[in-house]
């Protein structure tokens, strides 16, 4: 095999291997454009997840799958008993369209931080109605108009409904004491 005499403009570096040699030229600027890029790309990924520890680990993005996975579970059921409604507590899809609904519907009598103003406290062991997640969403359900609360599942839905009750649930434990009041005295603006 007779080898190919380089161009003019090019020439050959002095060391040959099996009879091959190669030309002495820089890459194409594509070629280390790429290289550049994917070495900055890699530092800027690892800064990310493992210096800074911003983004999820691979345990927390299957974790918040299985949460998306049970919250579409429970979703599609449509009970809300006190098993499910405390399900629902614990998932984060849940308390967290809660918390918008809540901020929509509720936050003008209840206060941003569920402490009460016009309506009660919600986040307290004292409860008026019964305390049981039942008793919430038969609560949003039926309303307590002689108090001024309308009934808000004929007006958000029954979905939005249990929602609204996860998110005060996700406030409270479950099996802790509860104490039925006989009437709540509003805390008047001052």
């Amino acid at each position: 095999m007779t080898p190919i005499p380089p161009p003019e403009d090019q020439s050959l570096r002095h060391h040959s291997f099996d009879g091959i040699q190669e030309f002495d030229r820089r890459l194409p600027n594509w070629w280390m454009v790429l290289l550049f890029g994917s070495i900055l790309f890699w530092m800027v990924y690892w800064a990310y997840f493992e210096w800074f520890r911003v983004g999820l680990t691979g345990s927390q993005t299957v974790e918040r799958e299985m949460e998306h996975i049970e919250a579409a579970r429970l979703a599609s059921a449509p009970t809300t008993d006190n098993a499910s409604l405390w399900a629902m507590s614990r998932n984060h899809v849940f308390v967290e369209a809660g918390r918008a609904t809540y901020a929509t519907t509720c936050v003008s009598c209840h206060g941003d931080k569920l402490q009460g103003g016009i309506g009660p406290n919600l986040v307290d062991r004292l409860w008026i109605h019964g305390g049981n997640p039942t008793d919430l969403y038969a609560t949003l359900d039926k309303g307590v108009l002689a108090k001024g609360m309308p009934a808000w599942v004929p007006v958000i839905g029954a979905k939005k409904s249990a929602e609204v009750v996860a998110f005060l649930l996700s406030h409270h434990a479950e099996g802790e004491p509860i104490e039925v009041q006989a009437a709540w005295i509003p805390i008047l603006p001052k």
